[in-house]
């Protein structure tokens, strides 16, 4: 019998497992922690659980335990999404119909359906039906309630108790016609992250007609509908809006500019973005630890005295901020940073720490980022927050030390052979680093430096070159999901500390350079003085001239250099000048307006990409994923459920995968948030021709 505190266990806080006799014991320091059986997987998934949610490491965890640090990462998923059940190992082969749907089946058998036309609606056999039935029989009457918006050929819903929905624009049971009705798959999506739990950290204060849940959902689907600032909303269709939120109408302009307004007070945006990180890379994992940041400037046109960045777009200064985003190797927005354009040397450490509290301290990663992070600073942030980095060289080539050799790898399935030459090279203020240098013909024609020395060096420079992937997101975020939207005009006018150059420093600096010319020039008008063909004569009387002039060019150089030595570079504009004054804008509401915008940017992405499992068309799936936002359709709620009947793309293959992936989802049913009953979905039947025999022409 194994005591709770161990006799001769050392006293040092360390986590052990120790099996024998068919017990597992789990122990930390003398103190036992766990213990269960060694064929128990379900208590062992458990144990794993509890200890990373108590803030032990993933991997540390699963060394212990003799797992991989992604599977750690998976039950973890499954816990947020399923509880302890998810955690179980069913045995034997997993039930073909979920519990709602054997009642449902039930339900439709009692009210007279065919056992084929229950298998076609729930998409298995018939004789799943059949053995169903001859087991539990179908529901009893008292248990089947019609719907009474429904029409003869409506399904008949089984009774379930039901909590009531919050807020009284919500609907309770009825059909809506909606030409958005396609925006109800993001609910898959916003169910799997947690956005219901996640938004309940949000609150505004007290609501009359519309929560706060319906008023953050609000917003978060017409970002994706591609609406560019909230002001937009006014355009939607009310009802048909509201809809596919489970509202009788969404919020109108007013209500909703004032009510985000209130929300954004006294919420942290950064943390409530890394909430739906952390939900997100739960319930789907990152592939590589690989992620890449960069830094987007937002311009600001008006007259107020805002900061000024680098519009890289229209490639000159101007006033405006920069939001630093950092994603996955994926394209999925993770977490992001917004302020005074800095530079993303500057920006840099503040969104690597909000990823180490998402994805936790010693998780590995790896950064990706432009030439406009390659400086010392910035390799030195990534190395004291254990990160390692990669990214390209800045300035021209520099010769290589090592023979160039072939690096290969596997990208998508397919080999890619590199010529690469490996070395490791000294970074002032850094240190060392490793340095591949590409070699396209014979010829070096890029640089790539890294801290990161296990991986091969194709896989690398493929990393790097999928930066890309960033710039996408910047590019696809602004044109469909408003992300350059300044949303707040509010500012504070404070006096300018900014420290900013000196013009005096650029005089003084330019005396220096004159200096130096007229000290070359009249060096080197000495000996084009003695070759110039000259008698001695001539010659003595022009050197003296010659000489005294390159003393003097002497003297004036070091009394302009010494004029500018005690002159500082910068000072603060007020010394410049004592009314300079900075804009600071408010950062709030734009600041949850943008994890709003990056949820629906997610949301749709990951639609997108679940839709191309079936579609398989990589240069259109998400325009079609985009219009499908837009498809209408019908929505029936009742007691018990909510029903999406999508109309029928016209292409069949678009129709086709979209019909593929509601089998999916419904596999899974989400919920809407603040709304507990599940949603199915559907899509109308295809049309069948009606055309009259007698007219059609003789062949």
């Amino acid at each position: 019998m194994v005591q709770d505190v161990l006799e001769g266990m050392p006293e040092s806080a360390v986590l052990r497992l120790h099996a024998s006799d068919g017990q597992v014991v789990v122990t930390w320091g003398r103190s036992v922690l766990y213990r269960y059986d060694a064929d128990d997987t379900g208590m062992r998934n458990l144990a794993i659980v509890a200890l990373t949610d108590a803030g032990r490491r993933v991997d540390e965890v699963a060394a212990v335990f003799g797992l991989t640090a992604t599977y750690v990462s998976i039950l973890r998923g499954r816990a947020r999404t399923d509880g302890s059940a998810g955690l179980v190992r069913r045995r034997g082969r997993p039930p073909k119909l979920s519990e709602r749907q054997v009642r449902q089946a039930q339900g439709w058998s009692a009210a007279g359906w065919t056992q084929q036309a229950i298998a076609d609606r729930l998409g298995v056999a018939r004789s799943v039906i059949s053995e169903l039935l001859a087991r539990l029989g179908p529901a009893s009457v008292a248990d089947v309630l019609p719907d009474p918006d429904g029409d003869a050929g409506a399904v008949p819903a089984v009774v379930e108790p039901v909590e009531s929905v919050a807020g009284s624009s919500r609907i309770a049971t009825g059909t809506h016609a909606s030409r958005y009705a396609g925006a109800m798959l993001l609910h898959a999506y916003l169910d799997r992250v947690g956005a219901e739990a996640i938004f309940a950290a949000v609150t505004g204060g007290p609501a009359r007609r519309y929560d706060d849940l319906a008023v953050l959902c609000t917003a978060t689907l017409g970002f994706a509908w591609g609406i560019d600032t909230v002001e937009g909303a006014k355009h939607l269709r009310r009802a048909e809006a509201g809809a596919t939120l489970g509202l009788t109408m969404v919020p109108e302009l007013k209500t909703l500019r004032t009510r985000l307004a209130a929300l954004a007070d006294g919420t942290d945006p950064l943390g409530l973005q890394r909430a739906f990180a952390a939900g997100m890379l739960a319930s789907d994992p990152a592939d590589t630890p690989v992620y890449f940041v960069d830094d987007h400037f937002v311009p600001y046109a008006g007259a107020r005295p805002v900061g000024k960045g680098w519009n890289t777009k229209r490639r000159h200064a101007q006033p405006g901020r920069d939001d630093t985003l950092l994603v996955d190797a994926r394209g999925r927005a993770v977490v992001f940073g917004t302020g005074e354009p800095t530079g993303l040397s500057m920006s840099l450490p503040g969104v690597l720490t909000q990823l180490r509290t998402v994805i936790g301290r010693d998780a590995p990663v790896l950064l990706g980022f432009d030439r406009g992070g390659a400086f010392p600073v910035t390799f030195t942030a990534c190395r004291d927050a254990g990160a390692d980095w990669v990214t390209y060289r800045r300035g021209p080539l520099t010769p290589t030390t090592t023979t160039p050799v072939l690096s290969s790898t596997l990208r998508d399935g397919k080999p890619i052979r590199l010529l690469l030459a490996d070395e490791t090279v000294h970074i002032n203020g850094y240190g060392p680093a490793r340095q591949l240098t590409l070699y396209e013909h014979d010829t070096p024609v890029l640089q790539v430096l890294t801290s990161e020395v296990t991986a091969t060096g194709a896989d690398l420079v493929c990393w790097l070159r999928a930066r890309w992937r960033i710039e996408n997101m910047f590019k696809y975020a602004s044109a469909h999901n408003g992300i350059d939207a300044l949303a707040c005009y509010d500012m504070d006018i404070t006096p300018d500390p900014r420290m900013v150059t000196n013009p005096a420093r650029i005089a003084a600096r330019k005396q220096v350079t004159a200096a130096e010319a007229e000290l070359v020039a009249a060096e080197r008008a000495l000996p084009h003085l003695l070759n110039s063909g000259q008698t001695p004569k001539q010659l003595n009387a022009a050197l003296p001239g010659a000489h005294a002039r390159i003393r003097h060019a002497q003297t004036t150089l070091e009394h302009a250099q010494a004029a500018l030595k005690p002159i500082p570079a910068k000072l603060p504009a007020t010394d410049l000048d004592p009314d300079a004054k900075r804009a600071r804008p408010h950062l709030a509401r734009r600041g949850l307006q943008m994890v709003l915008r990056l949820l629906a940017f997610n949301a749709e992405a990951w639609l997108a990409d679940h839709l191309n499992a079936y579609l398989a068309d990589p240069d259109e799936y998400r325009a079609i994923t985009r219009n499908l936002l837009h498809q209408g359709g019908q929505i029936g709620y009742t007691n018990t459920d909510i029903t999406v009947t999508l109309d029928r793309p016209d292409t069949p293959r678009i129709a086709r995968a979209l019909e593929l992936l509601t089998h999916e989802l419904n596999n899974t049913p989400p919920r809407l948030p603040g709304d507990p009953r599940p949603i199915t979905y559907h899509l109308k039947p295809a049309r069948t021709s009606t055309a009259n025999p007698a007219l059609l022409p003789e062949i």
